[in-house]
């Protein structure tokens, strides 16, 4: 093979940049724009949450417990004399925390083991056996296990969610190299004598952007999941801190009672991670080169 003369340039497909902007040229479908709208406020009631919520979300008031909605109390109040409208509000701070917080610790772990092991063949038969023991156990007896060992904080909760989730990006990611590793321009790179990190660093990653922003999004949504599954299950975040989950754990003693203790926080679960997902669905539309075909 001929080696060439000038440095090989990245293609414009892989470059970040170029991912960015093949989204933005997308003209958003209607559930998109809906999808986008809800979880615009969701995040936007978070960040506020202080000034939204008309209450202290951990202030007992025995006096005033399993009261309907009313306009004191928008939604009403649970078995222990909290409100209920401020709990939700400031549940949406931990599950966006966690979501976040999970995606971001998963892509940095994931996303350098994957291209390790799709570079290097003797790493890969490792490394991925090790990957396959980890997907063999279910994601929510595996964090399960991980709090009951340690105290249950806001750091030890995302750990534990992130754990089950690495495999799937490290998988991903590999896959990408894979196909990847075998373009002119990593062959000229080759070729060239350029340092491995160079070529994982700059030649082979950029190639993993596109699915890995669509992966992200799932593994977000999968994350605030988990998290409102073990607070539900009593070993996520103690009972007096406000979580979506937490919620639903207080208030299904009372369901028959009152069903808007769990309704109202339920709701807004199943909102924020519908949303992401409509929005991962239409992010993968947008950068998967054959599904845009079919549209055309």
């Amino acid at each position: 093979m001929h080696t060439p003369s000038q440095p090989q340039v990245l293609p414009a497909r892989y470059r970040l940049h170029g991912v960015i902007s093949r989204l933005l040229r997308v003209r958003p479908r209607t559930t998109t724009l809906i999808a986008g709208t809800v979880l615009a406020l969701i995040v936007l009631i978070a960040l506020f949450a202080p000034l939204i919520a008309p209450y202290d979300p951990t202030e007992l008031s025995p006096a005033s417990r399993l009261q309907a909605m009313s306009a004191e109390h928008w939604l009403g109040t649970d078995a222990y004399g909290r409100d209920l409208f401020s709990r939700v509000v400031y549940g949406a701070r931990i599950s966006l925390a966690v979501g976040l917080g999970v995606a971001l610790l998963t892509l940095l772990i994931g996303l350098p083991l994957g291209l390790i092991a799709g570079y290097f063949r003797a790493v890969d038969a490792i490394l991925m056996r090790f990957m396959d023991g980890l997907m063999a156990i279910p994601g929510i007896l595996a964090a399960i296990a991980i709090v009951s060992l340690t105290s249950a904080n806001l750091w030890v909760l995302m750990v534990a969610i992130t754990v089950p989730e690495i495999p799937q990006i490290v998988r991903l990611v590999r896959s990408q190299v894979l196909a990847t590793r075998e373009e002119a321009f990593v062959e000229a790179a080759i070729l060239m004598s350029t340092p491995t990190r160079t070529i994982l660093w700059r030649h082979l990653m950029p190639n993993t952007f596109a699915p890995l922003i669509v992966q992200c999004t799932y593994v977000c949504a999968a994350a605030i999941l988990t998290e409102s599954t073990l607070s539900f299950l009593g070993v996520g975040l103690s009972s007096e801190t406000p979580t979506w989950g937490n919620i639903m754990s207080d208030g299904r003693i009372y369901f028959q009672l009152q069903p808007s203790l769990i309704f109202w926080a339920g709701l807004v679960l199943s909102l924020c991670i519908l949303s992401i997902n409509l929005l991962g669905d239409a992010a993968r539309d947008a950068l998967d080169p054959a599904m845009k075909r079919r549209e055309s």
